[in-house]
């Protein structure tokens, strides 16, 4: 019995161990633009019957309670939180944040799509739109050399002031993509997620339709982590690990105590 109490509090360790790596990535990217905090889900390991709860005791009899001995606990997933992030004034006219639901389409080196919902953009050299690691947004966006006073309203229409004409004119569109489990998208790094079987397909259409969250050009989503909400998880986790330890030298004394007495 004691060493199995051993291997159920090394399990809490782990178990607290993962979680504690969680909650560092969440303050570790308390600045990223965009960047949602997970949560670390714990379950449960298999236990083992012993007895069960109306077995026969006897001809005539059962059991009214069973014997179950549980096996530890583990991280069963981890989840990512989607609330939408404060947005800040960044004075940038290439910032542009999502009010709302929704994800930027980004074609990768690969000929892939990722989403993503970092809207700091730039201007390549050929004058294409494109993302803070040189990745082009799709549908693709190409402003002409020497346009200035670029636009880009709610609905995703980006408009620039070209040489000799008075008035804008529309050089692209920028659409968004909605999934029916955003939360199931994998996340790449980079500010950059993929599809899975989990989340669905994309459904991609104009900002501001379907459910899909509206534009807000010079802004950018700032991080939803809660750094209040992350130190008392932290310090949670951190008391959860030391019972496991405390534990673990417990049931270590008691086999010592039962050797030197045998």
């Amino acid at each position: 019995m004691s060493s199995s109490a051993l291997q159920v509090a090394r399990t809490g360790l782990s178990a607290q161990d993962t979680r504690m790596q969680v909650i560092a990535n969440n303050l570790a990217n308390v600045s990223t633009t965009a960047f949602k905090r997970d949560r670390t889900n714990f379950s449960t390991l298999a236990y083992q019957d012993a007895r069960v709860a109306g077995q026969l005791s006897s001809a005539q009899s059962q059991f009214a309670t069973g014997l179950n001995l549980g096996t530890g606990v583990g991280v069963s997933s981890t989840t990512r939180i989607d609330e939408q992030g404060s947005l800040e004034n960044t004075g940038n006219g290439l910032d542009v944040a999502i009010s709302g639901n929704g994800y930027y389409q980004v074609l990768m080196p690969n000929g892939q799509t990722s989403y993503t919902r970092a809207g700091n953009f730039s201007l390549s050299a050929e004058g294409q739109l494109v993302n803070s690691d040189g990745y082009p947004i799709q549908p693709a966006i190409t402003v002409p050399t020497g346009a200035t006073a670029i636009t880009i309203a709610a609905d995703g229409t980006v408009s620039a002031m070209l040489q000799g004409q008075t008035a804008a004119t529309q050089v692209g569109q920028i659409n968004t993509a909605s999934f029916a489990n955003p939360t199931a998208l994998q996340a790449l790094g980079n500010n950059l997620y993929q599809e899975t079987a989990a989340s669905g397909v994309a459904q991609v259409g104009v900002p501001g339709t379907t459910g899909r969250g509206t534009l807000k050009q010079g802004f950018l989503e700032s991080s939803n982590v809660n750094i209040v909400t992350e130190l008392v998880d932290m310090i949670e986790c951190q008391r959860a690990y030391e019972i496991n330890s405390k534990m673990i030298s417990s049931v270590d004394e008691m086999l010592k105590n039962a050797n030197q007495t045998l």
